[in-house]
């Protein structure tokens, strides 16, 4: 595989990794601006955005847009995060210049007709209502504003149906004018692609976005505390959350891998002593979301009202244990699954580029899979350990639990303990 960098005067940067035994190409254009970039009266139109995106444009229309694509057997699909919005295709290697060029139409010349709009202001606010009524979604919008409260890292991708209605076609176009700008643009593709094919595409259909860079995010700050909302439901969902690190923290590895021999899998401390040998849960995991300047440690468990108390009594010890007993045995193998993961994203263009281009937009720069393999061989026991007893004494957590039970408040009480102890 071969991969390319061109920096265009713009300041775009096109990333290319050229796969010859393929016969189609993913690609896609990835923008530096999510949720954490909107003003209070711009909540949700990040998303609103990449929605209209596809409901037409000077020279298409909503349907000849899915038509054009989907006629060479092609898909189009975009995807809206906290610090990030993607728009991406995949298509066969003659129809790459096809791609680019309806990318290019949709992000530099939407129409934002009155009735699409309200249409699609229908549709997202029904999106909002569906998160209201999935119980494993929302405790995690409650998650993250508990986590980032009065803040843009804090507030629903969604957005409110309140602040979704408001927007009209002028609000969309100033916020599309200020974040999509030369500099937080990369364009990549892979798979059966040539890089001065692709480079020439993007300086011919994306030379209207110039400028200099959008403003940045607003600093996050954790914040922490407790929302126990009462619900009638068969289970209780509790999400628990602490300070983790940034995607550019030394010790992101070593926590990455702290939070895998923690709940990352079946092998995992947390789903063998909560689900296989006590049965407390049918699900349990763990997760770590590294942003540019923060990072947010994660767990989420679905149990029995009764069980609630326990449960957390347990993840609470796990927790604290596993900073100070993690092994070489676990190390060993959370490193052979993270390098596996590493492997697998190379065997597919679309999990390719995506890595490609977020490691662009992170450290400006494809990072080669021998350095990344070497981030992972380099995490040892006691760099783990250290990740883990530095995530319980940075601050306290933030908890969200969904359900009925008279434990709830128990439960909440135990996990606020977490931090108490190591401190």
């Amino acid at each position: 595989m071969s991969v390319a960098v061109t920096v265009l005067k713009s300041g775009i940067r096109v990333v290319t990794d050229t796969m010859p035994h393929l016969e189609t190409a993913s690609l896609g254009v990835w923008v530096s601006s999510g949720s954490r970039h909107e003003r209070p009266n711009e909540h949700g139109i990040s998303h609103f955005l990449e929605h209209m995106a596809f409901k037409g444009t000077r020279r298409r229309s909503a349907r000849q847009i899915a038509e054009e694509i989907e006629a060479v057997g092609g898909d189009l699909n975009a995807a809206t995060g906290a610090e990030t919005t993607a728009y991406y295709a995949r298509v066969l290697r003659a129809d790459v210049p096809l791609a680019l060029d309806v990318l290019a139409d949709i992000l530099s010349e939407p129409a934002f007709d009155r009735e699409e709009l309200a249409r699609e202001q229908n549709v997202i606010v029904q999106e909002i209502g569906a998160v209201a009524d999935t119980p494993d979604d929302l405790v995690f919008e409650h998650l993250q504003s508990i986590a980032f409260p009065e803040q843009p890292l804090g507030r629903s991708i969604l957005g409110t149906a309140k602040t979704v209605r408001s927007f009209d076609g002028a609000k969309l176009r100033h916020y599309l004018a200020r974040q999509y700008r030369g500099p937080d643009i990369v364009i990549g593709a892979a798979g059966a692609i040539d890089h001065a094919a692709v480079v020439a595409e993007v300086e011919k259909n994306f030379s209207s976005f110039d400028g200099p860079a959008g403003p940045a995010a607003e600093p996050a700050r954790f914040g922490g505390g407790t929302r126990v909302e009462k619900r009638e439901l068969e289970q209780v969902h509790i999400a628990l959350a602490l300070p983790g690190v940034s995607q550019d923290d030394p010790a992101l590895y070593s926590l990455q891998m702290f939070t895998s021999i923690l709940g990352g899998g079946m092998s995992s401390r947390l789903f063998q002593e909560a689900r296989e040998n006590r049965g407390l849960c049918y699900s349990v995991y763990t997760f770590h979301y590294p942003y540019s300047d923060i990072g947010m440690f994660g767990l989420y468990a679905g149990t029995d009202a009764n069980d609630s108390t326990e449960l957390m009594r347990l993840v609470v010890d796990e927790i604290a244990n596993a900073a100070e007993t993690i092994c070489e045995s676990e190390i060993a193998r959370a490193k052979a699954q993270m390098k596996v993961g590493l492997l697998m994203a190379l065997e597919s263009s679309g999990d390719r580029i995506a890595q490609l281009a977020r490691q662009m937009i992170v450290w400006k720069r494809p990072v080669p899979l021998d350095e990344l393999i070497q981030k992972v061989e380099s995490v040892t026991v006691d760099s783990a350990r250290a990740a883990g007893r530095a995530l319980i004494r940075r601050g306290k957590p933030a908890i969200s639990m969904l359900g009925l039970g008279s434990g709830l408040e128990n439960a909440a009480a135990i996990a606020e303990s977490l931090t108490r102890q190591a401190a």
